[in-house]
């Protein structure tokens, strides 16, 4: 559904060259040096046909709410989405899109050091300077108007947004906004949803907080419900023109 993609709308980077590739579910928008589309879906096409192959052995490990476990041998995607999830106690596929923009990152960035991969709200950030990523949150009046500033000693980074009121994921949680820094992107993701399945109301955001700092990999948190916020670790808060 298109609208669930509308903050793309406000997303630019000039001094990059921005594109769209969709491959059935994955749906990225690319920011790079230059117009590096056919790589991108070359590794997407590839990533899509791992996690396939996989799944047609191991349905369970596309429908399990809770961590899989899987072969030492298996494919770097699968390990990947499997040990997040285990750190962050959830089904491995709420790890797939920070995967999948890792993957991709990581592939592209011999060709451009300056990359930006969205999967979905989840992204893959390579910078050699301050990049700075809107929030969208949906109902939340901070939506639109608040950013997180990143710094490119940070980079490579993963920046992920789990959401119980905008968009198609699965989350038990009612918050508008979580987003999890890592430089482990599919982990990034995993946390964002295992947090976000903590916040049934505002009252709950401490303790989501608390949960997310507690797992190793995770450098920063920022939950939005309504008209609260609470942040974490190292996330500077810049307003949106």
């Amino acid at each position: 559904m298109e609208y669930e993609r509308t903050y793309r709308k406000s997303m630019h980077a000039e001094d990059l060259v921005g594109f769209r590739v969709t491959l059935s579910e994955t749906d990225l928008f690319v920011y790079a040096e230059g117009d590096l589309r056919r790589e991108v879906e070359a590794v997407a096409l590839r990533e899509r046909r791992i996690l396939r192959s996989y799944i047609k052995g191991r349905p369970d490990f596309q429908w399990s709410l809770e961590p899989v476990a899987v072969e030492a041998d298996a494919p770097l995607l699968i390990r990947r989405m499997a040990q997040a999830a285990a750190k962050a106690g959830v089904g491995p596929m709420a790890a797939v899109a920070g995967a999948i923009a890792e993957a991709v990152g990581e592939a592209l960035l011999p060709a451009s050091p300056e990359l930006i991969i969205e999967n979905g709200g989840d992204i893959f950030l390579a910078s050699s300077r301050p990049r700075r990523v809107g929030l969208y949150a949906g109902r939340s009046p901070f939506s639109g108007r608040l950013g997180l500033r990143i710094d490119p000693t940070l980079t490579p980074l993963g920046i992920c947004t789990s959401s119980g009121t905008v968009g198609h994921a699965l989350s038990f949680g009612e918050a508008d906004a979580v987003v999890v820094l890592s430089p482990d992107a599919a982990l990034a993701d995993a946390v964002a949803t295992a947090a976000g399945n903590l916040v049934k109301s505002k009252d709950h955001i401490p303790r989501a907080i608390e949960f997310a700092a507690g797992i190793e990999g995770i450098i920063g948190i920022l939950i939005v419900c309504g008209d609260q916020l609470g942040a974490w670790g190292q996330v500077e808060l810049v307003p949106l023109p």
